[in-house]
């Protein structure tokens, strides 16, 4: 039997795994209502001249942004492995990208207005992104790798969950025709109020990691000190890559995946507003069924990861996408892109979960937080190729569904590498797992 010591440190412990988790329910308020949502939406159809000049603008801003997040991640990632702790890093991001997301309440419907939008687009795109990299890497403090997966998955779905309760609550509150808060219609002021509001919330329910969740002792070493060793760190971390062919083959499919996935977050209420005129209350509701779904789907394949493993888990999840990803762009009307869009959704969550559980079970301790800044590298180092695709095709043909037809061809890339991994070899070559 366990004494009672043991007990009370696994309650301790699954109180600060219940705390890593609510991050992601936090997180998700700004991907969705912010990224791929009403933020989109408003600046594509109140801000831009045209939606496709909005979708060029768009992307491009998204684009160059994840080229900034791939070049610092890896970097940032290192140091923080050598100064030791990660809250405070995963704290400061936090902050940049609420109070960019706060700041958006300034961006009033007029053309002139573009450079502001876009501008604190890429500031919270920045630190939303930055702060992911040291929250991942917690994961392996907080959790033994046999529960990587159910407590990866159990983060998305939260996310999901997060991102339904948030778009719900923008909807009561401030969108919906029978809003609780008769807010100023023509000067968009019930949609400009949505962006404190998401702020707020972003902040609010980061708090628990940020107060329960444990972390690193410090290591006591100068700024400039741990600058140098992270940087000699992560040189060597690349060395190592080049022969663990398994690992780097994961992390070049992951980056070509996750791009389709990120073109997906990026211009889906875009898509949905210029394609099909979806106004901001249906594309809000919406928004809804989809992370409904997506969350369904990371809960329902925590348990088939179980079963098949991380990587299998992954290559069904792409399979899923890839099929309703193409689906979408052949909706011939508003049903048939809602059915099709639903379905997708249930493949987005167990992507990301079994992606992020994968690698927290390959990689070392000692290293996790550069690792995972290498995989923030390997997510952005080409995630600036499909919004950059998609904003010229979308310039060069003037039609959004053919410039999104890159979407399905990352997916299939992505599963064509994928299949060439091997899960077991992986632990094994980089020394990880060990908890």
């Amino acid at each position: 039997m366990s004494g009672p010591g043991e007990v009370e440190q696994a309650k301790a412990g699954r109180r600060a795994l219940w705390a890593w988790s609510l991050y992601d329910w936090a997180g998700q308020s700004f991907a969705t209502v912010i990224q791929t949502f009403v933020f989109a939406s408003y600046f594509t159809n109140e801000i831009a001249r045209d939606s496709e000049t909005g979708t060029t603008q768009w992307s491009l801003t998204i684009g160059c942004t994840g080229i900034l997040v791939a070049l610092l991640g890896p970097v940032l990632g290192a140091v923080a492995d050598r100064a030791g702790r990660r809250k405070p890093w995963l704290a400061g991001f936090t902050a940049l990208c609420a109070a960019a997301t706060a700041a958006m309440w300034f961006v009033h419907p007029e053309a002139s207005d573009q450079g502001l939008a876009l501008a604190l687009l890429a500031v919270g795109v920045f630190g939303t992104q930055m702060a992911i990299v040291f929250y991942n890497a917690m994961l392996g403090d907080l959790a033994t790798p046999r529960e990587f997966g159910k407590w990866s998955g159990r983060g998305w779905a939260l996310g999901y969950a997060g991102g339904i309760c948030c778009l719900l609550a923008v909807l009561v509150l401030f969108i919906g025709d029978h809003a609780l808060l008769p807010l100023d219609r023509e000067a968009a002021v019930h949609i400009r109020a949505t962006f404190p509001f998401v702020a707020i919330w972003f902040v609010l329910f980061a708090l628990p990691v940020l107060l329960i969740a444990p972390d690193r002792p410090g290591a006591r070493r100068p700024l400039a000190r741990s600058v140098r060793e992270g940087c000699a760190q992560l040189r060597d971390s690349f060395r190592k890559l080049r022969p663990n062919r398994g690992i780097l083959r994961f992390l070049i499919a992951r980056a070509l995946y996750m791009d389709g996935l990120a073109t997906v977050f990026a211009l889906g209420g875009v898509y949905a507003a210029g394609t099909f005129g979806m106004g901001g209350s249906e594309i809000l509701i919406f928004g809804i069924a989809l992370n409904f779904s997506a969350g369904a789907g990371a809960v329902a394949f925590s348990v088939i990861e179980g079963r098949l493993g991380a990587r299998r888990s992954i290559l069904l999840a792409l399979a899923g996408l890839f099929l309703f990803s193409t689906l979408i762009l052949l909706a011939p009307g508003e049903t048939a892109f809602w059915i099709c869009g639903v379905s997708l959704g249930l493949f987005v969550g167990p992507v990301q979960s079994s992606s992020r559980s994968y690698f927290s079970l390959v990689v070392p301790n000692e290293t996790r937080t550069q690792m995972f800044g290498l995989y923030a590298f390997a997510d952005k180092a080409t995630s600036f190729i499909g919004p950059l695709l998609v904003g010229g095709l979308s310039a060069w043909t003037g039609s959004q569904r053919l410039a999104l037809i890159v979407i399905p061809l990352f997916f299939a890339l992505g599963w064509f590498l994928l299949r060439g991994v091997d899960e077991a070899e992986d632990a094994g070559q980089m020394g990880g797992g060990r908890s």
